[in-house]
């Protein structure tokens, strides 16, 4: 069946101001289209560019993504050098709504306090995604969906004033069950409070600095850089030595190189969902959090209450 082709798509007019009904929101990860829809409830549409579970050095964005981004209202990013993918999506957009700063583009990194911000900057062959400016993966700290909420509670209410009051209803709603969240599992994994874990990637430093647990080494040396053969054999040592027995994978890591971590070294594998969609069960923000903390409640010992 043939469709309208992408260059086609790239040259509809864009939209320059939203024109009344919901609001068409683009977001650069589930994760965040999930928090957008729930301060925007049924006054927006919400599409995500990339997946669930995917290789954050590169999305394929297909024609209805971009023909979705050329006709929004907002664009919603992590932010840092997260999506170093959507910079040549937005070249080939070329609309000078999506632009840092402007009204219709949001960084949801601005006003969330971030980890790792000292790293120094270093490319890859595969690419830039080496937490160059602070580590990205600040929404899997359930605490910072609150500035996150804000600003795009601001952010949809610049574009549509008159929804204000709705969504600020819809964000405190929100944050209700979200701190009713936050007690279970923070209560949950108190006991667990101060293990040390491996992780494969990068991924859990804000959820391991909320929940208690410390991270000692990462299978990857360098975010998004598999392992070379001497320095996973020091870290296999290292874990032998110190009796490092939890490694955090994610459904995306690489199976085999996680198998052969923990046959070495006895460790307990857990996998960790890092973005909403990632698992059935992880079907919002909240629901993301109820499943990774049930994981590991089962995987260090006791049942999850």
């Amino acid at each position: 069946m043939r469709g309208p082709s992408l260059l086609a798509l790239i040259l509809l007019p864009a939209t320059l101001a939203w024109a009344g009904g919901p609001l068409r929101v683009v977001t650069t990860s589930t994760d965040l289209r999930a928090l957008v829809e729930a301060v925007g409830g049924s006054r927006v549409q919400v599409d995500s560019l990339a997946p669930a579970l995917h290789d954050p050095h590169t999305v394929e964005v297909t024609p209805r993504q971009f023909a979705k981004l050329k006709g929004a209202d907002l664009l919603v990013r992590t932010g840092l050098d997260h999506e170093p993918w959507l910079a040549r999506i937005l070249r080939a957009v070329n609309d000078p709504r999506f632009t840092r700063g402007s009204p219709n583009d949001l960084d949801t990194s601005r006003g969330v306090e971030l980890l790792q911000t000292e790293t120094p900057r270093v490319r890859s062959e595969r690419g830039v995604h080496v937490h160059g400016f602070g580590n990205p993966h600040f929404w899997l700290d359930p605490e910072n969906a609150g500035p996150m909420t804000a600003a795009i509670l601001d952010a949809l209410a610049r574009l549509a004033p008159a929804d204000r009051r709705e969504f600020e209803a819809n964000r405190a709603r929100f944050l209700e069950r979200l701190r009713a969240g936050l007690a279970r599992w923070s209560r949950d994994l108190a006991t667990y409070r101060g293990t040390r874990v491996v992780v494969v990637h990068d991924t859990w430093p804000y959820f391991a600095r909320r929940f208690g647990l410390v991270v000692v080494a990462a299978v990857e040396p360098t975010p998004g850089v598999p392992p070379s053969p001497a320095s996973l054999a020091t870290l296999v040592e290292r874990m032998r030595q110190t009796g490092l027995k939890v490694l955090l994978a994610e459904p995306s890591s690489n199976a085999a190189l996680v198998r052969d971590v923990a046959t070495r070294t006895g460790a307990t594998v857990v996998t960790l969902v890092p973005s909403v969609g990632g698992d059935p069960a992880a079907s919002d923000y909240v629901a993301l959090f109820d499943l990774n903390v049930k994981r590991l409640v089962q995987a260090l010992g006791a049942p999850a209450r």
